[in-house]
């Protein structure tokens, strides 16, 4: 282990690689990986050690007869990553240092189990005696022998019931896809981080004093709370005069505060639902997220039409629709059509009459209300910019038209109000635009125990029931466009994945048959996985996806282990297939018991993990854990089952090719 870390460590620092939440996922998933090839040429050492050859050849013979395995082992396991090398997007940038950290690892104790272990082996192994072993040694073995027993008792009655075997693996493979469409969705979980992003959001006709001072009533109210250590709020900034934000740091999850942040913005929600006038948005701060909108849910869904107006009145039906359906929380909008304004009604044939012409009205109201740059003041070192503007307060209130004044043809200057009529209207605080068209953003988050990809039907589904018109475009953004990217890409990059594998074996092992028996471990791993993550109610996301790749590469090493001393076993001792991955299986056991309680066992710490951030670890380990122990179980009785089907359909196109050879002849000669 430490040999294979510092040879990553120097892969790491050549790539440019830093210590982060994904290359120490890898390296945390590779303790369990970097231990298996020298496990199983140390094993294998060790059995001729005890078959009474001495320590030096035994090393030599055993690395000998083993290296094949152990490379097709970890030379396959590293081609599941290269599809993950190959994605483009997000994703692909985000877990190309997890793939080259994770290949790099298993290719430096590749070298390390080929070279320093067997050279360990030759100098500290010794002859086993029995007196020398104590208690622990003996229990161990007691174990491991007992399990061996029970093993070669139940796998010579599988072998007698071969088409009952083959049924169970191929009900396995059925029963994973069918898993796969049922299982929810979605991109990456959701972390507990200690920080939670506020927005609130008024009354759109609210003054900017008045927001302040609903701040600082929300601030206050939450500050109160036992489990907030710091908050920041502030109102204005690039957003509407009613829109404010507030930044939350809870306080060390643990002794100091025994609730989540979920939780937290639950119980904020109901104190501060009584507060009238605004409406606080709260979420869960995440160290990975995606582009988007400034927004004040997590998740957005844009819309986008040629025509204001109709986006006008269709988005606040699709809003009033999603708040009542039970998947999504904080539904609201960036549409703000309720703003007050004073509108200036322009009398035209008074204001021709008195020669006032409509651009002296709007530059008359643009000096009254904006600013103009008069004047240039210029300095030797420095130029001024002169700015007129009007006290501010003669423009706090409508009744400031009454004062304005426009200079006629003649040079008079008449008041307003003798050519204008003013009277109260609404507006739109902010007109969004999205690819030159005018949009709107819908933001939501989730509710309790549902996954993005329900969250995204649920969206479909209400459009449809509403009718919703063709010509308004609508598409998700930022982490919710992403999670669709990522989804329709998932079957693509399985696909991609068990090609190479299978590409890679058959290259290994020249043969298109045996590595179609080494791929039928991967189903009963799919399916553990699976149901490891619905047992413990978690959503197949990203870094779910990613472990059950992962599980392709691991575990199809028992397959190898076992079809590799059969085939040793068919070709230099002349055993039947039958015989030979029968002692194979034996033979093998123990290797395989190991090799697998190193991989849950380094995937364990990632399932079971708690603290800050361990929420995006945990699919990881969970999906490893589930996957191992259902495989284990499985591929112990299944993979020999599945050797002999191949071996048969393997001497059936033998036969045929040598039938076609000895034909073709004949055929050319009577011709």
């Amino acid at each position: 282990v430490p040999l294979s870390l510092i040879g990553t460590f120097a892969v790491m620092w050549v790539c440019g690689y830093s210590l982060d939440n994904l290359s120490l996922m890898a390296l945390a998933v590779s303790t369990g990986f970097v231990v298996d090839d020298a496990i199983v040429v140390l094993e294998n050492i060790m059995r001729h050690i005890e078959d009474g050859i001495p320590p030096v050849p035994a090393a030599f013979r055993g690395a000998r007869e083993i290296g094949f395995t152990v490379l097709s082992m970890s030379t396959s396991l590293v081609a599941v990553f290269i599809p993950i090398l190959m994605m483009g997007g997000i994703v692909g940038r985000l877990f190309r240092e997890f793939a080259v950290v994770l290949s790099a690892a298993i290719g430096v104790s590749l070298l390390v189990s080929l070279s320093t272990t067997p050279m360990m082996c030759a100098q500290i192994l010794k002859a086993p005696k029995e007196e020398h072993h104590n208690w622990l040694y003996r229990s161990f073995e007691w174990v491991f022998d007992s399990l061996l027993k029970i093993y070669r008792a139940v796998l010579i009655r599988v072998l007698r019931h071969q088409p009952l075997t083959l049924g169970i693996t191929i009900l396995t493979a059925a029963l994973t896809i069918v898993l796969y469409t049922k299982v929810p969705t979605g991109f990456f979980p959701q972390q507990d981080t200690g920080r939670v992003v506020g927005s609130v959001q008024a009354d759109q006709d609210i003054s900017f004093a008045a927001m302040k001072q609903k701040m600082e009533q929300f601030v206050g109210i939450v500050m109160k709370d036992t489990n907030v250590q710091t908050i920041v709020g502030f109102a204005g900034g690039n957003t509407a005069k009613n829109q404010g934000r507030m930044f939350i740091t809870l306080k060390n999850k643990g002794k100091e505060r025994t609730i989540t942040a979920d939780q937290f913005i639950g119980e904020m929600r109901r104190k501060l639902a009584a507060v009238p006038g605004a409406t606080l948005f709260m979420q869960s701060a995440q160290d990975l997220t995606i582009g988007g909108r400034q927004s004040q849910a997590q998740y957005q869904y844009t819309l986008q039409g040629e025509d204001l107006k109709e986006l006008s009145d269709w988005a606040p039906r699709l809003v009033q629709k999603l708040r009542t359906v039970r998947e999504l929380r904080d539904v609201n909008t960036d549409q703000q059509d309720r703003g007050l304004d004073a509108e200036v009604t322009i009398d035209r044939d008074t204001a021709s009459r008195l020669g006032i012409s409509p651009l002296s009205i709007d530059n008359s109201l643009y000096d009254a209300f904006g600013q103009r740059q008069v004047s240039t003041i210029y300095r030797q070192l420095n130029q001024y910019h002169v700015v007129m503007e009007v006290d501010p307060k003669y423009q706090m209130t409508p009744e400031a038209l009454e004062t304005v004044y426009v200079a006629s043809s003649s040079g008079q200057m008449v008041p307003l109000s003798a050519i204008a009529k003013f009277g109260p209207a609404n507006t739109a605080l902010a007109v969004s635009h999205q690819g030159q068209f005018p949009s709107t953003t819908i933001s939501f988050n989730l509710a309790p125990n549902i996954s993005l990809g329900q969250a995204t039907q649920t969206i479909d589904a209400a459009k449809r029931e509403i009718q919703f018109p063709a010509t308004i475009h609508a598409n998700f953004q930022g982490t919710a466009a992403a999670y669709q990217q990522a989804l329709a890409n998932q079957p693509v990059l399985i696909a991609t994945a068990l090609l190479t594998v299978y590409i890679v074996l058959g290259i290994l092992y020249e043969s298109y048959i045996h590595p179609i028996t080494i791929l039928s471990t991967l189903p009963s791993a799919g399916l553990g996985a699976l149901l490891a993550l619905l047992i413990t109610h978690k959503e197949l996301n990203v870094m779910g996806f990613i472990g059950i790749i992962l599980l392709i590469g691991i575990v199809k090493k028992n397959a190898i282990m076992m079809i590799d001393f059969a085939l040793d076993a068919e070709r230099q001792r002349g055993k039947s297939p039958q015989d030979a991955i029968f002692e194979a299986c034996m033979l093998r056991f123990r290797p395989i018991m190991m090799t697998t309680m190193a991989a849950l066992l380094g995937g364990l710490p990632l399932a079971v993990g708690t603290g800050v951030g361990s929420e995006l670890r945990q699919p990881l380990g969970i999906t490893i854990v589930g996957g191992l122990i259902l495989s284990q179980a499985l591929t112990l009785f299944t993979t020999p089952v599945v050797y002999l089907y191949m071996d048969r359909l393997r001497l059936a196109f033998s036969r045929k090719e040598r039938r076609a050879g000895q034909i073709s002849p004949a055929g050319s000669h009577a011709d």
